[in-house]
């Protein structure tokens, strides 16, 4: 199996791929896209010539390899993808060989934490719109997308979890709902400057508080993705 994990940013997707990456039959892989999402646009990111020279592939040759066999011969992998790299001219069609899975975040968490990060982020910066097309892609090809909110995750990890592995016709692995502190060894190279909280972490963080309270920029930013945010709430599987 081949699990094609699609987030934006600062949406539990590290931390998911962590809870992937601690069983002993999957293989996972962070971003596989980012380099020749920065080469196509040429957009300055944090850590950007490191991420370039880091992913050098093309997006057709990307994926090529997640196409291919599986490394270090095990039965399943799990591709974290940022939804906001799937711009036009990126390849899709591996999809169709994947379970597609779409990870939601609140899109006033979502702003509040990528802005930390990176400035005056743009709706495309953000991916809620892509997320959106991406799930549609998938249904036209005549599969099922899972849709799961990382709220739901971190409220209840051991059952979301589980109701996840069912869905997909996945045995649960408890190993799952711990790693061990440090960071993964498929990291990306801009782990240091976007993951230092879950490296910290050694197991999913407890419930979020109250939204964050944002203005100006920000919250139009927000309220324009709420649109496609909860078009896809409503889809949620567990």
């Amino acid at each position: 199996m081949k699990i094609a994990m699609w987030s934006g940013p600062r949406n539990l997707s590290t931390a998911m791929m962590y809870a992937f990456g601690n069983r002993a039959d999957f293989h996972v892989v962070d971003e596989p896209f980012y380099g020749p999402y920065l080469r196509m646009t040429g957009l300055a990111h944090p850590m950007g010539e490191e991420i370039k020279a880091s992913r050098p592939e093309s997006g057709e040759e990307v994926a090529v390899q997640l196409a291919g066999p599986i490394p270090g011969g095990k039965p399943h992998a799990y591709h974290k993808h940022m939804c906001q790299h799937m711009i036009s001219g990126m390849p899709r069609e591996f999809m169709a060989e994947c379970v597609n899975i779409f990870l939601l975040r609140h899109p006033a968490r979502v702003v509040a934490s990528f802005s930390k990060g990176y400035e005056n982020p743009t709706a495309a910066d953000i991916g809620f719109a892509l997320q959106a097309e991406l799930y549609e892609h998938v249904s036209s090809l005549g599969l099922t997308p899972y849709v799961i909110d990382s709220a739901d995750i971190r409220n209840d990890p051991e059952g979301k979890l589980r109701a996840l592995c069912a869905a997909i016709g996945l045995e649960f692995d408890p190993a799952m709902l711990s790693w061990p502190a440090g960071g993964h060894p498929q990291d990306g190279v801009w782990a240091p400057h976007w993951y230092a909280s879950v490296h910290r972490s050694t197991g999913f963080a407890g419930p979020e508080g109250p939204l964050p309270v944002l203005e100006g920029r920000a919250k139009v930013l927000a309220e324009e993705a709420m649109v496609h945010y909860d078009m896809m709430r409503a889809k949620t599987l567990i």
